[in-house]
């Protein structure tokens, strides 16, 4: 089978050139960036600078090894899901992390009638600015959450789209500190399809200075813009974006809302199965991640799924305490904590 590999590293040093200084060094830059984050919409990972998203990072860690420090930081804060889309991790991650830190979470379904279409976005962010204090969207189009964004005077976060899947990027890297310790250097690679997910696991290891390898069938790459966006913010920190086509993370490869393209899909994903024959090029130490829900036996086996180097439910898990993370910086709830500034992991 033909391959192609196209490897894009931030390019040649130049003298005097210096990748960014990554993580936060300093109590005053952890709050200049929850300072600029406060009040913020989090629509792509691309919405987060370096140091935003180092700062975010920290407090992951933080709030997951020392929860009763932040139990009342959000005190009768009010969150409201609208959810286009079915979901398991997402809601109750969700709802959990804002209970847990003092506020209330209103969850309104919307999978029987798209947002918009009773009302329209405009009118709803301005009802829901007056009651609530942050929206969270699951949808099928990005702009949907884009246009809420743009009507609404709280903030709104990205809980997954069709262009993107930003709270389960940081989830899955602040997995990864906590198995590796800085992610700077790492080699992430991603098989199977080049979508959401994958979309906003490139951006997320660039902005963290790891070197990610997009595997995927022709035709079914990232797309370019978010390929561009990936390569400009690598060249800042020292990372690189590798894009192949032949045939480690994987996701499923028929998405929600593409199930009419399972047949066709079917027979051009197979040679991306994470099996564990494909594992077994990896380093001894790596580890296998999956956003889930997975499709058992079809973009990734049980032997892997089920395996000592699977690290699918720490993912799942996380995505509470990154999503409690990424609700303080927005409703002004951060604070740092000494004992976790070093991003240091539990190694395992």
């Amino acid at each position: 089978m033909a391959s192609k590999t196209l490897v894009m590293n931030p390019k040649p040093a130049v003298p005097g050139f210096k990748p960014a200084t990554l993580g936060i060094q300093s109590d005053a830059a952890f709050a200049d960036a929850a300072k600029a984050l406060c009040g913020r919409d989090l629509c792509s990972i691309a919405d987060l600078s370096v140091q935003e998203m180092s700062a975010l990072m920290e407090l992951a860690h933080a709030v997951k090894e020392h929860p009763e420090d932040f139990r009342h930081a959000l005190d009768a804060r009010q969150m409201v899901l609208f959810f286009e889309k079915a979901s398991l991790r997402t809601r109750l991650t969700f709802e959990t992390a804002i209970n847990t830190l003092g506020g209330n979470a209103v969850f309104v379904d919307q999978t029987q009638s798209p947002l918009g279409e009773r009302e329209s976005l405009a009118d709803m962010a301005r009802n829901l600015e007056r009651w609530m204090n942050v929206i969270v969207l699951r949808t099928y189009s990005h702009e949907t959450i884009v246009e809420m964004a743009s009507y609404s005077r709280i903030p709104v976060i990205n809980a997954l789209s069709d262009y993107e899947h930003p709270c389960q990027a940081i989830a899955d890297f602040f997995t990864l500190e906590e198995r590796f310790g800085s992610v700077e250097g790492l080699k992430f690679t991603y098989v199977g399809d080049g979508n959401n997910v994958c979309h906003s696991l490139m951006l997320t290891a660039a902005q963290l200075g790891a070197h990610c390898t997009v595997a995927t069938p022709k035709g079914y790459g990232p797309k370019l813009d978010v390929i561009h966006n990936a390569i400009e913010i690598a060249e800042s920190t020292g990372g690189s974006i590798t894009l192949t086509h032949d045939a480690v993370y994987t996701d499923v490869c028929v998405s929600m809302g593409m199930e009419h393209e399972s047949t066709k899909r079917a027979p051009i994903f197979v040679p991306y199965q994470v099996n564990e024959e494909l594992m077994s090029h990896a380093q001894p130490h790596a580890v296998f991640m999956h956003c889930l829900p997975a499709r058992r036996n079809a973009e990734v086996t049980d032997a892997v799924l089920d395996g000592p180097q699977s690290v699918v439910f720490d993912q799942a898990e996380n995505r509470m305490h990154a999503q409690k993370a990424l609700l303080l910086m927005l409703l002004g709830g951060a604070k740092r904590i000494p004992n976790s500034r070093n991003r240091n992991p539990r190694r395992r």
